[in-house]
């Protein structure tokens, strides 16, 4: 969700401080899980919103290419057929799709990646961000439309 490995693990040890310090909070509405991820995914959107206020404040644009998507550029495909042009077109899909990801908001981005990416259910989805499946569903739908806006231009 952060897009690069540093800051995940810094953002898991920070989620499970914050859980050892809340656990007396835990009142059982949910599952000990989705409450777990809801200290996550509530920290992930702070230090996304921060790191935006910070990237505005500075002036300095940051490569969109982050996270695990730089993992696609090292690795050639050894699968049976692979060839350097197919190699060469699936980083550069990888690479859109990335740089696409990066325009929509942190709750979109957030959103689609636990659907897509994590396969949570969308009434779950909701219960980590504390609001509705249907506002969930919402959020998915126009992230959905901006990412598909944002690669027309690539096709298959």
């Amino acid at each position: 969700m952060l897009g690069d490995e540093a800051d995940a693990e810094d953002a898991t040890q920070e989620t499970l401080l914050l859980a050892v310090r809340s656990l007396s909070r835990f009142d059982g509405r949910s599952s000990f899980g989705t409450w777990i991820y809801r200290i996550a995914t509530n920290l992930c959107l702070d230090l996304l919103r921060k790191r935006q206020v910070r990237k505005e404040d500075s002036g300095i644009t940051t490569d969109s290419e982050g996270g695990t998507y730089d993992l696609l550029d090292q690795v050639a495909d050894q699968r049976p057929g692979a060839s350097p042009e197919r190699d060469l077109m699936r980083r550069e899909l990888a690479a859109n799709i990335a740089k696409a990801l990066q325009k929509l908001t942190p709750r979109e981005r957030m959103v689609f990646e636990m659907k897509h990416y994590q396969g949570l259910k969308l009434r779950t989805i909701g219960e980590i961000l504390n609001t509705t499946e249907e506002t969930a569903k919402n959020t998915l739908f126009r992230g959905t439309q901006k990412l598909r806006a944002a690669l027309k231009s690539v096709k298959g």
